[in-house]
């Protein structure tokens, strides 16, 4: 597991509060790894998701750090959004 995917995983967890997704989300964190969110939280995985949200690691870093709103790093290109926008609007408000 890369630095860059423990933190984020850490990061994740902690922004959740310990809650959960209602549902399956993969970030996917160019040249890094990649990180699935489900109903038992963050943890570095692959598979099938609901969503599937690629960055590069500074516009995650960003994102999750709250320096970068979500919405506008899709609106910029900065953030790739594949699948149910729903869950990604969902996780958006998780992240905020």
């Amino acid at each position: 597991m890369s630095d860059v995917v423990t933190k984020a995983v850490a990061a994740l967890n902690e922004k959740m509060g310990g809650e959960g997704l209602d549902g399956t989300a993969k970030f996917v964190i160019e040249d890094e790894g990649t990180i699935i969110v489900d109903e038992a939280g963050a943890r570095e995985a692959d598979g099938d998701a609901d969503v599937t949200l690629t960055a590069s690691a500074e516009t995650f870093d960003a994102i999750v750090s709250g320096d970068e709103n979500p919405t506008a790093a899709f609106m910029s290109g900065k953030l790739a959004v594949d699948g149910d926008m729903g869950m990604a609007m969902k996780l958006s408000s998780l992240l905020a």
